[in-house]
């Protein structure tokens, strides 16, 4: 804290925390800012939790924490890859058992993972995604062309594929949201300071 000697010491500097998107930024900052708020929120709501807690299905449904990284981490890599490059989805995927054919396979899975596989194949979906987010952003910003098409031809931009990874976050966040205060009645919107996963 400093002071000012006409107006005594300075209000301290409030520093956001490392989720929250800019206040006045270009569109690519508010949408991969609202973006790594929502992971950040919905990591919050999966952190710390043994395999029981992970694969806990406290409400009449398939959904569970474990399976909520899963299927993340799945839209993570299908968006960015196969909609986008339209390429195949491979590793991790294929050695853990996914081919593809089961829309459920991502809430059964957790059953035969550690927590930490767990977290570590969220955790690492991100980072790729991540990687591929910036690379197709130099390539050609958020207008750059998918390889997904519509059936008629009509392919959607990058920008419709960060949205429609959004949307996907806002679904599931609040699922967890839900899911976590059944298990063990954590609650809250944003992480505390100073978390990180």
């Amino acid at each position: 804290m400093t002071t000012d000697e006409t107006t005594g010491p300075a209000a301290p500097t409030w520093v956001p925390p490392w989720w929250e998107p800019p206040l006045a930024g270009t569109e690519v900052e508010h949408l991969l800012g609202a973006l790594g708020r929502l992971r950040a929120t919905f990591r919050w709501k999966t952190d710390g939790l043994d395999e029981d807690a992970l694969r806990r299905r406290p409400l009449p449904s398939a959904l569970s924490l474990g399976g909520l990284l899963l299927h993340l981490a799945i839209c993570e890599d299908f968006i960015l890859t196969t909609k986008l490059r339209g390429e195949e989805l491979g590793e991790p995927w294929r050695s853990m058992g996914w081919d593809g054919s089961d829309d459920e396979w991502e809430f059964e899975r957790p059953g035969s993972m550690t927590a930490s596989e767990l977290y570590a194949t969220y955790d690492e979906a991100v980072l790729r995604a991540e990687d591929r987010i910036e690379a197709a952003l130099a390539e050609g910003g958020l207008d750059l062309v998918a390889h997904v098409d519509d059936g008629n031809g009509n392919h959607p931009r990058l920008r419709r594929l960060l949205f429609d990874l959004l949307e996907e976050y806002g679904r599931h966040t609040g699922h967890a949201d839900l899911l976590r205060e059944a298990v063990d009645r954590r609650v809250g919107e944003d992480p505390p300071d100073g978390w990180r996963p």
